[in-house]
């Protein structure tokens, strides 16, 4: 955890918003699906209705530009959740032992906490009564995210259930609670297929990509089509100029300013930030990378020794009934490292995730 939110400013919140919604449309443009058909590894597309993505997350550096002002860059993308619970949370923790003025919040269309809370639950839910849907992760108690799990569980009743302890019978769903086999019809999907490769071997009886009788909160089709694979599709001041590796006839001259960057990985994992045309030549699976132009991050978040470098990432759901995805809060993180990311900021101060407090 950072030592402290990050305040934003009318400009740059409204910029943020700009960006966001640029974007959105994008992903409402009837072809969108068929561009991103090539984003889904077969062996990895689960069947079902896919319908539009429950939850949008768009990260983006904070740089100045070239008139002095700050402004967002889009860094990356997911059609995934984050952490709906915790960022919720942690303002109220800030004002346990600092005074927050009303001129700013941390809820963009929620008055408050309690306000987000229940828009979360009804979402979350649907018609379903709590233990009916679940939280699914794989070991949950290992994750870094588990404190989002815990409040997830305290805030809305869903039960966080490992995907070795789905039981299954047909195309149903159970997992087991006070000796009960409970059966499931809403999952909150928080698997992501990156870090599911890492156990080949995983004990259980279900698998994600098995036809069964449930409704995805968050179907996880879209973790790949909005995603790094969706960055050459953008366009905009917002959005640096991205590129599929193996459609480049030329690399860019000025590859220093350039980062290469696998397209299905996540937490920075396999991104290069320093790299020259034979090591682009020596990859033999191009179609797996792709180049985003480089961005400077702008110190602006001032600590006792020195400003700090910032992310924000910005969180949607997409209501069923509603016609675009509603912006409900952020994220923050402050980094000291080359890279975002816990993995690049160990053993420095005022660094680390936090929330951002928006002026209003």
């Amino acid at each position: 955890m950072a030592e402290t939110p990050v305040f934003i400013p009318a400009d740059l919140r409204d910029k943020l918003i700009a960006a966001g919604s640029s974007i959105i449309d994008v992903i409402q443009q009837n072809n969108f699906k068929e561009l991103t058909e090539a984003a889904i590894p077969a062996h990895q597309r689960v069947p079902g209705n896919e319908g539009r993505p429950d939850f949008l997350t768009f990260d983006f550096a904070v740089c100045r530009n070239a008139n002095g002002e700050l402004e967002p860059q889009l860094i990356e993308m997911q059609g995934f959740p984050s952490l709906y619970a915790f960022q919720s949370w942690l303002p109220g923790i800030f004002e346990r032992h600092f005074p927050i003025p009303s001129s700013v919040s941390a809820f963009i269309n929620s008055p408050n906490a309690a306000d987000y809370r229940e828009e979360m639950r009804c979402f979350l839910l649907g018609d379903e009564a709590p233990e009916h849907v679940i939280l699914l992760e794989i070991y949950p108690d290992k994750q870094k995210t588990r404190i989002d799990f815990v409040l997830t569980k305290e805030f809305w009743g869903i039960n966080t259930v490992c995907l070795t302890k789905i039981r299954k019978n047909g195309r149903q769903l159970f997992y087991e609670k006070d000796g009960r086999q409970i059966p499931i019809k809403r999952i909150y999907n928080r698997v992501i297929f990156d870090e599911l490769a890492r156990y080949p071997d995983l004990p259980g009886e279900f698998h994600l990509t098995d036809e069964v009788d449930v409704t995805w909160v968050g179907h996880p089709n879209w973790f790949f089509r909005v995603s790094k694979y969706t960055l050459p599709l953008l366009s905009g001041p917002f959005v640096p100029p991205s590129y599929y590796l193996h459609e480049l006839a030329t690399y860019p001259e000025d590859l220093e300013n350039y980062v290469l960057k696998p397209l299905f990985s996540f937490a920075g994992a396999g991104v290069r930030l320093h790299v020259t045309a034979a090591d682009l030549d020596a990859i033999t699976d191009k179609e797996n990378y792709l180049l985003q132009r480089k961005v400077q991050y702008e110190p602006a978040v001032q600590s006792p020794d020195g400003l700090v470098k910032s992310e924000i990432r910005l969180l949607y759901i997409w209501h069923p009934d509603l016609a675009r995805p509603t912006l409900l809060c952020g994220l923050s993180r402050l980094s000291r490292g080359e890279m975002i990311g816990v993995d690049f900021n160990k053993n420095k101060d005022w660094v680390g995730g936090t929330t951002p407090l928006f002026e209003r």
